[in-house]
């Protein structure tokens, strides 16, 4: 029924836009500070894409505290809310007082202004590497803390601010069903490689990634009533050789032969409106 609704209003939405030069859809969903009614729908993909009835992460609870909110972007899907808030339970299981939160999506998803290419349909959210020291900050507090890197400025190694901490929220995040992947620096993926002694099954959706070293990133999968594209499985096994080449490539750049820039890829936020899943119009034009 909420496809049906979504993909029919769209289409009259559509229609009845003029003939105009198009916004681009960051200007759209940028400027956004409520989200639209309705059930809570993701539509499109991770990185192209928006969302109907995203709900507001509370800025604090009893095991974590929302980041920046000055950039209105703790809105996820309800479901990666209570995804969220239990790994935070977790984490004070671990050891930690709780997390950090930083970017989920935008009130209605879609691209943003600056930043993510990502976190379009509020199934994306990062945490920080910095085990929380209090959860009573105040909001400027919130914006001059920084998070802290676990890898060394050679990107070979792994600093003092790693914990075991990190590996067990990080375990437990894996483990769960509802989580896709979570993206890390590689030296991060290989540490958590030689940690662990027992099943192996979790780490294939540790995924390396550049600059993922001051926090990671939680991707859900597509929740039930959703509209999704979704992403392709990580490849089999638990990718710690892969994670390993990644980290030879950065101590021996020679290594790794360039490959031809593709001339297709673009920015999300160069999208223009249209360029979205036809759904996202009834979301940018829903009260």
């Amino acid at each position: 029924m909420i496809r049906k609704f979504l993909t029919a209003a769209a289409v009259i939405a559509g229609l009845a836009m003029p003939a105009l030069a198009e916004p681009l859809a960051k200007d759209v969903f940028g400027h956004f500070s409520t989200p639209s009614q309705g059930p809570a729908v993701s539509i499109g993909y991770y990185s192209k894409g928006c969302a109907q009835g995203l709900q507001q992460l509370p800025e604090s609870g009893p095991s974590w505290q929302a980041m920046r909110l000055s950039r209105n972007r703790n809105w996820g899907h309800p479901d990666l809310n209570n995804l969220l808030i239990g790994l935070s339970q977790a984490a004070q299981k671990a050891g930690w007082k709780g997390l950090y939160i930083g970017d989920i999506s935008q009130p209605r998803g879609g691209p943003m202004l600056t930043g993510h290419a990502s976190h379009q349909m509020g199934l994306d959210a990062d945490i920080w590497m910095l085990p929380p020291s209090s959860l009573g900050l105040s909001r400027a507090q919130r914006e001059s803390l920084s998070s802290v890197s676990v890898v060394d400025k050679r990107g070979t190694g792994l600093t003092k601010h790693w914990n075991g901490g990190h590996m067990a929220i990080l375990r437990a995040a894996a483990r769960d069903r509802r989580v896709e992947r979570i993206f890390v620096d590689p030296v991060v993926k290989v540490a958590m490689c030689q940690m662990e002694t027992g099943n192996r099954n979790w780490l294939r959706k540790i995924r390396p990634l550049n600059n993922h070293n001051y926090h990671f990133h939680i991707r859900m999968s597509c929740p039930k009533g959703s509209i999704c594209q979704r992403q392709d499985p990580p490849p089999p096994g638990d990718g710690c050789a892969e994670a390993a080449e990644w980290i030879k490539n950065r101590i021996d750049p020679s290594r790794v032969k360039p490959s031809p820039p593709n001339p297709n890829y673009r920015h999300p936020r160069s999208y223009r409106l249209s360029e979205l899943p036809q759904q996202c119009r009834t979301v940018a034009a829903a009260p």
